[in-house]
């Protein structure tokens, strides 16, 4: 890596980064007065009120009933988000939006958020090679930089003894997000150690799954830009259709396997040296405690190695079509059991050919998890492989094909009875700012980004030769250097020629019956010289395989 991109990267470790909890709410005052309005640092006013981005204010919690697969209230942080922790938090304007109302809503830039923006999420192996270095010393940078603004909860709000004995740990930026993934989807802790009820899941198993996850890689994308300082970087996505094979786990990519141990990663990725956190879901919910943030040993990876009775392969090209043609979101009791639901079948627990759902076994989006066959096989670890982003920016790219085949009105998002955490109003955990899940049953066009396998024809082929062209003009002083060297050593053999021919102008050589026999002998001679009447189609047959 260049010496200056590498003192860019050591400056930029001290950016401050904007996730789930900010620092200024995690202190024993903010909880013990359950409110969450920093100033704004523009101003110094709580949310910049004084700037007009925006106020302190109550939150309003969902009033819609939820379905009867959570039977509990009361006993969760999660339930009625982020109540147990806060019933005020910022109220931004307009097109503000952050904890602090210090950043902009998602596909808006400028200092007062008024410039539209559109970025494009491309295919992974439609990036040029400088590219692919970026991302990977990206999220390299994102994995080592210790979070500037936010912490992640070590325990619950009663084993805080209700915010009197805050409990919050520093992770990376990185980190963050794995934790944000466990958060979500851990068990619901019930008292005692092994006390758990495990069909409790804020983000997955029912509508909010797709929602939730757009929500998710737009906050870091934006974290990437902002700590990189790159403001035109996009996630790539991985098209899995119809592979063979994990052919992204190369080490100029999310890293090859590692020799012995086929589940560890080749020492030549970056990702070998990674550590991952809250991967042991059973470990947490036999003490009755929360992931504990501390590093839990090597990522792993064995794709292609599971369990084939439960995953057959990747998913094809024909079943995320028949996904596509499904009319309706969600179906049903909205979970794992829903029929001909596109959200059922494209998160994995209905079947691509039939629509039914409560399959035994897993496909689409749930296949590719357990196809890797490692850290990505477990729901609540799964983000620590940051093979987690390219697959989920394909899942995303397959959502949003469907919003724009089918143009849903915004009623077929559920505003009740879904699976606790999914309906419409529900904030989505554990996310401030606060997001509701119908905010995001959108088109990406709205939220300011698009994807590279969805634009028209001709962009598709323009996208599809950019890193080609994007090499070529890299090379093309290489290849005028060696045009240049090519001409002078052509003019000096021409040189050298014609200084012969003078010299040898009264050569016998030249005129006579010497120079005319030869030539007529060479005539005669055929011109491939060898034993039998076969050589010559033999000689053409060579050619011919040559070619």
């Amino acid at each position: 890596m260049p010496p200056l991109i590498i003192l860019g990267f050591m400056l930029m470790r001290f950016v401050p980064s904007h996730q789930q909890f900010p620092r200024p709410c995690a202190t024993r005052e903010a909880l013990r007065a359950k409110e969450c309005c920093p100033p704004w640092a523009g101003d110094g006013s709580p949310c910049g009120a004084s700037s007009g981005r925006g106020s302190c204010g109550d939150v309003e919690p969902p009033e819609k009933p939820h379905g009867p697969q959570y039977p509990f209230s009361g006993v969760d942080d999660r339930e009625q988000w982020p109540l147990v922790f806060y019933n005020r938090t910022c109220q931004c304007a307009g097109n503000f939006m952050g904890f602090d109302c210090a950043d902009c809503k998602f596909g808006y830039s400028g200092p007062t958020c008024q410039e539209r923006r559109e970025s494009l999420r491309r295919n992974v192996f439609h990036l040029s090679r400088a590219e692919r270095a970026r991302l990977l010393a990206y999220l390299n940078l994102a994995k080592q930089t210790v979070s500037a603004d936010y912490v992640v909860a070590t325990g619950t709000y009663a084993q805080m003894e209700n915010g009197s004995r805050p409990m919050f740990a520093d992770v990376s930026v990185y980190d963050v997000f794995v934790w944000i993934h466990y958060y979500v989807s851990r068990a619901a802790l019930l008292g005692a150690p092994g006390d758990v009820w495990t069909d409790a899941d804020f983000a997955h198993w029912a509508p909010a799954f797709l929602p939730w996850h757009r929500v998710y890689l737009l906050h870091w994308e934006r974290e990437i830009r902002r700590l990189s300082g790159d403001a035109d970087f996009s996630i790539p996505y991985w098209d899995w259709r119809d592979a063979r094979g994990c052919d992204v786990c190369t080490d100029e990519l999310m890293g090859a396997r590692g020799g012995p141990d086929p589940a560890l990663l080749s020492p030549g990725s970056v990702f070998s040296s990674w550590r991952v956190l809250c991967s042991r879901a059973q470990d947490y919910n036999d003490g009755g405690v929360l992931c504990d943030a501390t590093q839990e040993g090597p990522l792993r990876r064995n794709p292609g190695g599971h369990n084939r009775n439960l995953t057959e392969r990747l998913p094809t090209s024909a079943e995320v079509e028949f996904t596509l043609g499904l009319t309706d979101y969600d179906a049903g009791a909205m979970d794992r059991s829903a029929n001909m639901s596109f959200r059922n079948t494209m998160e994995g627990f209905g079947d691509p050919r039939t629509g039914l759902g409560s399959s035994s076994r897993r496909y689409m989006h749930a296949a590719v998890h357990v196809f890797m066959n490692g850290s990505m096989s477990s729901v609540q670890g799964s983000a620590n492989d940051p093979i987690f982003l390219l697959h989920h920016a394909f899942v995303d790219s397959i959502y949003e094909e469907w919003l724009r085949r089918h143009r849903p009105s915004p009623s077929q998002y559920p505003e009740s009875n879904a699976p606790i955490g999914h309906n419409g109003g529900y904030h989505m955990v554990p996310f401030l700012p606060l997001h509701r899940n119908r905010e995001f049953f959108i088109s990406s066009k709205e939220l300011g980004y698009e994807y590279s396998h969805l634009l028209d024809a001709n962009q598709r082929l323009a996208e599809s030769m950019r890193p080609y062209l994007e090499a070529l003009r890299d090379a093309w002083p290489w290849l005028l250097l060696a045009g240049l060297s090519g001409g002078v050593v052509a003019a000096g053999t021409a040189a050298a020629l014609l200084t012969a021919k003078r010299r040898c102008r009264g050569s016998p050589w030249l005129h006579g019956e010497k120079w005319k026999d030869l030539f007529a002998r060479t005539e005669r001679e055929p011109l491939i010289l060898s034993g039998d009447g076969n050589d010559e189609e033999a000689g053409h047959r060579n050619y011919r395989t040559a070619m």
